[in-house]
């Protein structure tokens, strides 16, 4: 009875989320007072109803039951607990019932806290969250039921893909979908400031702490899932441009605009119209993220065939969410006033330049991802668009940018001159050119894009923290500080590009057992290789013995093979140093006794991670900043 039990829940939850979307309508019908006290308790009794569908779930794949016929094509009984509870969101159904069970908590948030709009935005903006969340609803029910049964039940499970069975997918997923219902809360502001002419700083600040947690959550989501990819595929790379890295790149590149231009907006009335689309695009992204990885479409463009019924579903819903969107703001827009005016060198002027240089470059992402999808689907012929054609058209784009980071804090707030930006700026800049020149003379051979991004990021570097000289730093507002130490995080990631992409040593090998190989500074020994077993998987696990100058360390790589269901992978042995890491992997036999052994010294590698958590803690203190002034300044009113 679980299963009936979610599925009943879920039936009730999307009752409810119809009686809201119904009271929203109804308020401009009847005064909003009237509306306002049952439309909150609506929203808090859905997210209730949802969560508890989505707990329900859980349960089943915990404990395996196979009589349920999502649990029987995705989990397993001799899987580790961590990957059972984890295959909950690890397939198509049940992420999407992940998805409408963050939106409505979401909504079920701004319900509950939400006391800074008027009265009937807020109201508009519960219905906006009940539209969105109706459409997923409707296709969770008649489309993709997560509690379908299965007569008989088989004995045992499927099992999870092999490459899905790492604490990654416990981690990985949750954050990213965080990150796109906190676009699509965001979204639903826009339409209710939109519906009610109430587009302006109040309707900002309200909508600023949702961009920023989307914010917060995509960062993490990218870096965790690059990390995941990095050393689980075993491929050495960090980022290949695949179609489901750019599925999350593109709601990241489109909040981030969305972030800096509603902080105009609320702290200096400025970018309304901005504001506005931006918010739209934020929420159009995240509709193209989650669909192209849970339509099944990146698998093939035909595979709609398998399931015509949810591939039209699919359809649908992008063309009603992304097309009413845009409808909305193209109907709305000319009602939007014009905010306060800025000259051109201004730091509004920058967050301007900023905008179009992101959303220059998610245009770029945009028709890379998509373009080989159309034309497979109306020619029928494979296209593959790679890093060659992302690095060279997004990669000059993105080095200015970095630049404009470094001068962009530097610049006062509605007018500056030119003069005195360029002795702020100086230092940097000196910096900037002194990098450059030392590293052409030290390493001639570095790629050009290579060795901007190597001089930038550290320029940049010095710019991002001109913010706090000689300030008091104990009176710095802690928004500031995640400014900074967002900024700062940025530099510090494409340090790790720049020496990444620059100084990496690769050697592929086919060792005997004794044999030492050199790669990069380190000497190792291919000591032995021996079986090994797991949960779930038996392996060859070679020895390999790393030693760098006195110091020596043991790395152990495995080919792992899994029987539920039948897969190989390899697994990846890492140590990480100080200045970078040593990342090995154990191949195949290649015959008279030997083994492929590929191996790779990747000098600060980790900078690119490390600037990845920078940038997400940076978004963690402006969140927390902005939280303790929002509050302190309700607390101001009651007084």
């Amino acid at each position: 009875m679980i299963a009936e039990a979610g599925l009943a829940a879920l039936w009730l939850g999307a009752a409810l989320c119809a009686l809201q979307l119904l009271l929203a309508v109804g308020s401009f019908r009847e005064t909003a007072a009237s509306l306002s006290s049952l439309i909150r308790p609506v929203a808090v009794a859905q997210a209730v109803l949802t969560a508890f569908a989505f707990a329900l779930l859980i349960w089943l794949f915990v404990r395996v039951d196979l009589s349920v016929l999502l649990v029987a094509q995705n989990d397993h009984s001799e899987k580790p607990l961590l990957y059972r509870f984890a295959a909950t969101w690890g397939n198509h159904e049940g992420s999407m019932l992940m998805w409408v069970t963050i939106l409505g908590v979401a909504g079920a948030a701004v319900a509950l806290l939400e006391r800074r709009l008027e009265e009937r935005t807020l109201i508009a903006t519960l219905g906006g969250q009940a539209l969105i969340a109706l459409g997923f609803y409707a296709f969770l029910l008649f489309a993709s039921n997560p509690f379908a049964r299965l007569n008989p039940a088989p004995t045992e499970g499927q099992g999870l893909n092999p490459l899905l069975q790492d604490p990654g997918l416990a981690f990985h997923p949750p954050t990213l979908y965080f990150g796109y219902v906190g676009l699509s809360v965001a979204f639903s502001f826009a339409i209710g400031a939109l519906v009610t002419r109430d587009v302006g700083p109040a309707f900002a600040r309200a909508m600023r702490p949702w961009v920023l947690g989307a914010w917060i959550f995509l960062t993490l989501g990218i870096t965790a899932g690059s990390y995941w990819a990095y050393y689980e595929l075993g491929w050495g790379g960090w980022w290949f441009w695949d179609p489901v890295e750019n599925a999350s790149l593109m709601p990241w590149l489109a909040a981030t605009a969305l972030l800096h231009s509603v902080t105009v907006l609320a702290t200096r009335d400025g970018l309304r119209a901005w504001t506005v689309m931006l918010a739209v695009v934020a929420f159009s992204m995240s509709m193209i993220g989650t669909f192209l990885v849970r339509s099944g479409i990146l698998t093939s463009v035909h595979a709609f065939a398998v399931d015509p019924r949810r591939g039209s579903f699919l359809l649908i819903l992008l063309f009603l969410y992304i097309g009413g969107a845009l409808a909305l703001f193209g109907a709305r827009i000319g009602t939007v006033k014009e905010g306060a005016r800025f000259n051109l060198v201004s730091r509004e002027g920058a967050l301007v330049a900023n905008n179009l240089l992101l959303s220059a470059i998610l245009g770029i992402v945009l028709v890379g991802t998509l373009y080989p999808l159309i034309i497979e689907a109306i020619t029928g012929a494979k296209l593959s668009v790679g890093p060659p054609y992302f690095n060279a058209a997004a990669g000059p784009l993105a080095l200015i940018l970095v630049a404009l980071i470094g001068v962009g804090p530097l610049l006062r707030w509605r007018h500056d001159q030119i003069r005195p930006l360029l002795r702020r700026a100086a230092p940097a800049a000196i910096l900037t050119v002194a990098v450059l020149i030392g590293a052409r003379l030290a390493a001639p051979g570095m790629h050009l894009l290579s060795l901007l991004g190597l001089a930038l990021a550290i320029g940049a570097g010095l710019a991002s923290v001109a913010p706090l000289w000689r300030r008091n730093l104990l009176r710095t507002p802690l928004f500031t500080w995640g400014m900074v130490v967002a900024h700062l995080g940025i530099a510090v990631s494409l340090a790790g590009i720049a020496c990444d992409s620059s100084f990496t040593v690769e050697k592929l090998v086919a060792a005997q057992v004794g044999e030492t190989v050199t790669v990069g500074p380190y000497k190792i020994r291919f000591a032995s290789v021996s079986p090994t077993f797991g949960a779930n998987w038996q392996a060859l696990e070679a020895t390999l013995e790393a030693q760098r100058g006195s110091g020596a360390v043991i790395l152990k790589p495995q080919a792992r093979a899994y029987w539920a269901p039948p897969s190989e992978t390899s697994e990846s042995a890492i140590h990480t140093a100080l200045d970078g890491q040593l990342y090995t992997v154990l191949g195949k036999p290649a015959g008279e006794g030997r083994w492929q052994l590929r191996l790779w010294w990747k000098p600060f590698v980790t900078l690119i991670w490390g600037g990845g958590a920078l940038i997400a803690i940076g978004g963690l203190l402006a969140l927390i900043g902005r939280l303790r002034r929002g509050r302190k300044r309700v607390q101001e009113s009651f007084l």
